[in-house]
């Protein structure tokens, strides 16, 4: 009976959320759902299971949540992802209009720019361009999930997305771990996304189809609409509805004033994570009062945030006055970051709970027993979690919360680099989360003004499909080399 309230708190979470409810709601709800028909003390696990795991989820990643949300709608408001994105137009023009969309979201994101900031910039930049160069608009969502939803969120080395900074206090590792691993990762997600989205435009050139009837639909429009928002704070760490918030700057950014706050995300992740944090003294983590933790804990999330808000405060002394409304401007995008926050959260209490039920116990069994090694069934784990909750971070902490120790032990006594366990489930978690109730597909499929039936299997050649044959290399250069 355990068993079963967990596979039915489990759908009816799917089914309601995608459905449009508040995970906010439907996460305690389930719960306490699975807890009731376990048999299990049910205000207990509500007030000290479910709620616990939540606040120490907010406790390690809350500052990149808001951090990163608020870099994200500076960047969006002082012009500087716009003046990137006409950058890229301007140098590639309409024939290469598909790398130039790939290279721009590529470039944003592992700057630190949240993902739906991309979207609703990167969307009118592809639709100009794929009108001019005839290519079919139902391509468009593919382009801008290959530059913003693959290797720039699980695999590149140093990436600030959540989805990396999330291992690392559960294997104690930087945003930088197995960084040769990382870039192999990334040239097969790049290079065959590349691919299959190039083979398909012949293809459609061959077939004399064009860009398409119908308006193109304004990305801002698509910020308010309930449905989304609810879906897209579960995926990612940017409430759209904040989109249309603050104001932007009349003045066109130069491209180096644009690029320079993404270079300082990028290196000063580099140097906290590998120069400056290993040769300061922080023994006194160890006490009490500081949580009895170690540097190794917290120096990947530190390395990110003091980066995020380095960037931050280079966007706002460059742009000054490129941003009229400055203050309003963050105030949205603190206000971005809660939602999101709050929302994962809840997912990670809802595994938490789940991972108490005795009837768990049988589930870790199965994961565990898993035929290929730990690499494998870690992978599978973050894979199927973060398929069935649709989200890469929640279903990812989910398996960590519950698993992590169990992984960290195996790795000690067979001689397996947590950095490859990092990477391992960075990318696993960012591989089937692409499933059709993605609140990042459905966002992007309707800034797109596309459907699931016109360009949903190009997003699964792109998004699901290249991050696993990336999976299954990573594994297997690892188990062979280890990592590097």
């Amino acid at each position: 009976m355990g068993l079963l309230g967990i596979l039915l708190a489990l759908g009816l979470l799917v089914w309601l959320a995608y459905r449009g409810w508040s995970v906010l709601l439907l996460a305690p709800a389930a719960a306490l759902i699975a807890a009731a028909v376990s048999r299990e003390p049910l205000l207990a696990h509500w007030t000290q299971t479910f709620m616990g795991s939540a606040a120490q989820f907010l406790a390690q990643f809350f500052p990149l949540f808001l951090l990163g949300a608020l870099f994200g709608k500076l960047m969006d408001d002082s012009g500087s992802v716009a003046g990137i994105a006409r950058f890229m137009t301007e140098r590639m023009g309409a024939r290469r209009a598909i790398l130039a969309v790939v290279l721009a979201g590529a470039l944003v994101t592992y700057g630190g720019v949240s993902l739906f900031v991309a979207f609703f910039v990167l969307a009118p930049m592809a639709q100009a361009l794929f009108r001019a160069a005839g290519i079919p608009r139902r391509l468009m969502p593919a382009a801008i999930a290959l530059g913003t939803s693959t290797f720039t969120m699980t695999a590149f080395p140093g990436t600030p997305a959540i989805q990396n900074a999330i291992p690392m206090p559960f294997f104690g590792t930087t945003p930088f771990a197995a960084p040769g691993l990382g870039v192999v990762a990334s040239a097969i997600m790049l290079g065959f996304g590349l691919w299959w989205l190039t083979r398909s435009e012949a293809a459609a050139r061959r077939a004399g189809e064009g860009y398409g009837d119908g308006a193109d639909i304004a990305p801002s429009a698509v910020a308010d609409d309930p449905v989304v928002r609810e879906l897209a704070t579960v995926a990612r760490e940017f409430d759209p509805a904040e989109i249309n918030h603050g104001r932007h700057g009349d003045a066109a950014v130069p491209i180096g004033v644009a690029v320079l706050p993404l270079a300082v995300v990028v290196s000063v992740n580099l140097l906290m994570s590998l120069v400056i944090l290993p040769r300061l003294d922080f023994s006194f983590l160890a006490e009490e009062r500081w949580g009895a933790t170690s540097l190794s804990a917290v120096a990947g999330v530190w390395s990110v945030a003091v980066a995020l808000a380095a960037a931050t405060l280079v966007l706002i002394v460059s742009n000054r006055q490129r941003l009229p409304t400055l203050r309003e401007s963050m105030d949205a995008g603190a206000n971005a970051s809660v939602l999101p926050a709050f929302s994962v959260a809840s997912l990670v209490g809802f595994g938490a709970v789940v991972a108490m039920l005795p009837a768990f116990a049988t589930v870790r069994d199965w994961v565990l027993s898993i035929e290929g090694g730990p690499l494998v069934s870690l992978a599978m784990a973050t894979n199927l979690l973060a398929a069935l909750t649709g989200s890469a971070s929640g279903g990812m902490t989910i398996a960590l919360d519950a698993l992590g120790d169990t992984y960290m032990r195996i790795a000690a006594e067979q001689g397996i680099d947590p950095a490859l366990m990092h990477r391992v489930a960075a990318i696993g978690s960012g591989t089937l989360d692409s499933l059709p109730h993605n609140g990042a597909v459905v966002t992007l499929l309707t800034v797109c003004g596309s459907t699931h039936r016109e360009s949903y299997l190009d997003i699964v050649m792109v998004g699901i499909v290249g991050a696993l044959i990336a999976l299954v290399a990573v594994i297997a250069l690892g188990s062979a080399f280890g990592s590097f």
